[in-house]
């Protein structure tokens, strides 16, 4: 007569290990997510001083006077051809720029504005805008350029 051994979990303990998972990951995915935006306004930061660099050697050798677009500063080797794409890390670049005109200095717009603006799915939560003064403002998150540095808070202060 041979008795047989049954191994295993019982369902109750199934699922119980399965209630732990998902109260441990309603506790880390918002974590996560808002990780994943403050990296990503770091990026759209450091790319903003990158173009704000480029357009300054643009200014002074190949432009004579005048800025570039994205195009431009790719074309020059200023800046990579990911960023000349104009999308980048969950944020939307744009330059505009303005040529020399009698006596109307050259000027830029360089502008970062997040991809997705709200809800859980937000890449940021800031966007970004800077000018040939170099100084990096931002304002609230909107898929929505902003329009000018003054009247938006510079960062670091």
């Amino acid at each position: 007569m041979n008795t047989k051994r049954q191994e295993g979990f019982s369902l109750i303990e199934l699922l119980i290990v399965v209630a732990i998972i998902g109260i441990i990951a309603a506790i880390a995915i918002p974590n996560l997510l808002a990780s994943r935006r403050a990296a990503n306004e770091g990026s759209a930061q450091a790319t903003m001083r990158t173009l704000t660099g480029a357009e300054a050697t643009y200014q002074a050798t190949a432009g004579a006077g005048n800025f570039a677009d994205l195009a431009g500063l790719n074309g020059q080797g200023l800046i990579d051809s990911v960023l000349a794409s104009g999308k980048k890390s969950g944020y939307t670049f744009l330059v505009t720029k303005t040529d020399i005109s009698g006596t109307t200095p050259a000027s830029y717009l360089s502008t970062a504005s997040t991809q997705v603006a709200s809800g859980i799915t937000a890449t940021g939560t800031r966007n970004f805008v800077s000018d040939e003064a170099g100084v990096i403002a931002y304002g609230p998150a909107s898929t929505t350029a902003l329009t000018a540095v003054s009247g938006n808070t510079p960062i670091g202060q």
